[in-house]
């Protein structure tokens, strides 16, 4: 059996971890949060990703490592949106003021259901209820975790709601090509014109700014180094949490991003249909105690790129928007896509 338990919830309910293996990818799935507990690449010894070997460490100490990001992720300011006419408070679980990720008890800190599982793919399913976090609607979501020649981990969302709601779903991993404790000398290529400045809350201003001739501008690969990437100077510790506009509505599946390990070899190219994609640096990552591979986890060891709709899209009315609607389908592709230069 490639399904076998992990650990316990605080309840008493138990969680699984599900092994795929194929097309040169081993990964483990979790079925609380839909969680990339691991994911391994023929031929290179360390973890593609940041996590942890035991359950309990996922719920005391992880910033949602792997984890899906909804019923809508990234940041709402002031935890408050307005909704054909209706207003709704939502959980304020970000600097207590505002929404992040659906809130402290979003579907990326709950136990999804396990669908259908096979060597090489998994489907979880998770049915979130009108009210939770202060979102409208019964939201009923399922992710598919599939591995794929060559190199390929597929990652296929859908959701619907019988009422009005957002859904904004990102797949939440923090990325590691070197097996280093530093992402900082990786070579990042993001496909993106246009980015969102924030302000020192993280709250995107509404601008819609050029890259060129900023820190912002990684058309042609370059490497991550510690600079300020707020032109604002408001937050001095401040490093790159911004969202990258790919486009002003959902596409077909493109090449959206590269990442790569001058050190490994590793490469990963990103395919999404999403118009945004939001990249974290991982600066205030800061975990008490070694994850995989026994890495020690601080300021930039990781580095999340989580296709979505452009964050607090309720809240400015230019972005391309998160609603979802009775009879509509939400739909997300991404793959993550691994390689080595030998």
């Amino acid at each position: 059996m490639n399904i076998k338990p992990f650990g316990n919830l605080r309840d008493g309910r138990l969680v699984h971890r599900i092994s795929l293996t194929g097309h040169g990818l081993k990964a483990s799935i979790l079925n609380y949060g839909a969680i990339v507990q691991d994911l391994r690449l023929n031929g290179h010894k360390h973890a593609l990703v940041l996590g942890f070997e035991k359950l309990d460490d996922y719920l005391e100490h992880s910033p949602y490592f792997g984890a899906i990001a909804g019923r809508c992720a990234n940041r709402i300011s002031n935890a408050k949106i307005e909704l054909d006419g209706q207003s709704f408070e939502l959980d304020r679980n970000f600097l207590g003021k505002h929404c992040l990720h659906g809130g402290s008890a979003s579907m990326g800190k709950s136990l999804w259901q396990i669908e259908s599982s096979s060597n090489t793919a998994v489907t979880l399913s998770i049915n979130v209820p009108d009210g939770h976090m202060g979102f409208p609607g019964n939201l009923t979501t399922k992710v598919t975790y599939s591995l794929m020649p060559v190199g390929k981990l597929d990652v296929s969302m859908e959701a619907f709601s019988d009422k009005a709601t957002l859904c904004n779903l990102a797949h939440h991993s923090y990325f590691n090509l070197s097996g280093k404790d530093s992402i900082l000398k990786h070579r990042l290529k993001i496909m993106a014109e246009h980015y969102n400045p924030v302000d020192k809350e993280l709250i995107p201003t509404g601008q819609v700014k050029s890259v060129i001739n900023t820190n912002f501008d990684f058309r042609t690969e370059k490497t991550i180094e510690y600079t300020e990437y707020n032109e604002e100077k408001l937050d001095a510790s401040m490093n790159l949490d911004h969202n990258f506009c790919l486009s002003n509505e959902i596409m077909p599946l493109r090449q959206i991003a590269s990442l790569s390990s001058p050190d490994s070899g590793v490469f990963m190219n990103i395919n999404s249909t999403q118009p945004g994609l939001q990249v974290y640096t991982g600066s205030k990552i800061n975990c008490p105690i070694p994850g995989l591979d026994k890495m020690e986890m601080g300021a930039n060891c990781g580095i999340a790129m989580e296709p979505q709709i452009w964050p607090d899209s309720i809240n400015q009315p230019l972005f391309p928007q998160a609603i979802l609607r009775p009879g509509e389908l939400y739909n997300q592709q991404t793959q993550y896509i691994f390689g080595m230069n030998r």
